[in-house]
């Protein structure tokens, strides 16, 4: 549905994105995520034809960006992260001309409205003026405007970017339940909206994508799984000894700090990386008991999307977990 390959954009000397190549499947909700400035919103005005890419192609239903601009921007829906509302206009008198602008037919123009509005839970506010709304319902009124003439394709920047936690939980549900039916770009420096949103994502950094996949083959991939966190009695030095012979366990490492709860003196301190697929925490308790170390506290940790996060945009590395299996420059 979304194609992007080798996508470039620089302001005189200074690039802005660099080779910047993914995939967006059908019915697909990706999440592009990085930090301020990776590139994230050039990436996303290039897609819409709001700017054009120094070199590189983009494809939204195999029509190209730049070559049939008016093709693409009949099939996509866009909202930027300001929504381009009129706030004199009331709700409805608002949506039903984007949609005459957009080249809905008179004939169709009031069901397309309608629909946008009950999709978007705007029935009681339909006949509001929007400089009244609330962020929360404007920003209802943004992703309303930007379906409104049901696009196969929609690019959200930041929609949730200034919203209460109750609007921000609306505005997620929004977009979770328009999946399927359109594809949908999700760009956000926010981690849970991309993992509470999002069926994959591709994260950019400093202007190209460092990693593509589902959350769930990153923090598999880059962080080695899950693992534990052990509070014990005893040196740790020999703890770490026994325990990197127990199968399964890739790593052992003091935790700096000793911030687990209850620290005393006398006792360590460690973390140990599970090898992935592997469970090896009950042999853990068990060859450390034999030992005659005494285990106070043990407990299951997971990577998280931010370890992921943090891993890729604060080391210099490029990792590319699909392009074996996609083809994919990451």
């Amino acid at each position: 549905m979304i194609e992007v390959e080798h996508l470039s954009k620089t302001y005189g000397s200074t690039p802005a994105i660099t080779d910047v190549t993914f995939r967006v499947e059908p019915g697909e909700i990706l999440g592009f995520l990085g930090p301020n400035g990776a590139g994230k919103t050039t990436t996303m005005r290039i897609l819409a034809g709001y700017l054009p890419a120094t070199s590189g192609t983009a494809k939204i239903s195999g029509f190209d960006v730049h070559d049939n601009s008016l093709a693409v921007r009949q099939r996509i829906g866009y909202l930027p992260e300001t929504p381009p509302l009129y706030p004199e206009m009331t709700v409805e008198g608002f949506l039903h001309f984007v949609a005459r602008i957009k080249g809905v037919s008179a004939g169709d123009r009031t069901a397309k409205v309608k629909a946008a509005i009950a999709r978007c839970n705007l029935q009681d506010k339909q006949r509001v003026i929007i400089r009244k709304l609330s962020k929360g319902y404007r920003q209802r009124v943004g992703i309303a405007q930007a379906i409104v003439h049901d696009p196969p394709a929609i690019i959200l920047d930041e929609p949730t970017v200034g919203l209460d936690p109750r609007q921000i939980i609306e505005v997620r549900n929004l977009i979770k339940s328009l999946a399927g039916t359109h594809t949908i770009i999700l760009s956000t420096h926010i981690l849970p909206e991309v993992s509470m949103t999002c069926s994959r994502v591709a994260i950019i950094n400093r202007g190209k994508v460092v990693a593509t996949n589902t959350p769930e083959s990153l923090m598999t991939q880059l962080t080695g799984g899950s693992g534990y966190e052990l509070e014990i009695e005893g040196e740790a030095n020999l703890a770490k000894q026994v325990l990197q012979n127990v199968a399964g366990v890739s790593l052992v490492e003091s935790i700096p700090g000793h911030h687990l709860i209850h620290a005393t003196d006398g006792r360590a301190y460690l973390r140990v990386i599970a090898q992935p697929g592997t469970e090896p925490g009950r042999e853990i308790a068990a060859t450390l008991i034999r030992a005659g170390f005494g285990l106070q506290e043990m407990r299951r940790v997971s990577a998280t999307l931010e370890d992921v996060f943090l891993q890729l945009t604060t080391e210099e590395k490029h990792f590319e977990p699909e392009a074996a299996n996609e083809g994919e420059a990451a």
